[in-house]
């Protein structure tokens, strides 16, 4: 499984380690992803997502029915 965040589609970025001597090596910067369980009330169950601490408080905010309907018009939009 892909570490990407369902909402928000954050991934894993690409940079350098920088050692005390300047050395520079790659490594990568991981979303900081948790798996969190949602109760959808319209459907009267529980979902369980993996997705960003942001997103979190991007659903905090503005409610998982808001935020799922965003999500399924965009991939309504990516299918067409």
């Amino acid at each position: 499984m892909a570490r990407v965040c369902q909402v928000t589609g954050k991934k894993a970025l690409s940079g350098h380690k920088v050692s005390h001597s300047n050395i520079k090596t790659n490594r990568r910067f991981e979303p900081n992803l948790q798996k969190k369980r949602f109760f959808i009330p319209e459907e009267g169950k529980w979902i369980t997502m993996r997705i960003t601490t942001s997103a979190v408080r991007t659903i905090t905010k503005n409610g998982i029915s808001s935020v799922l309907k965003e999500m399924r018009a965009k991939q309504k939009a990516s299918i067409q």
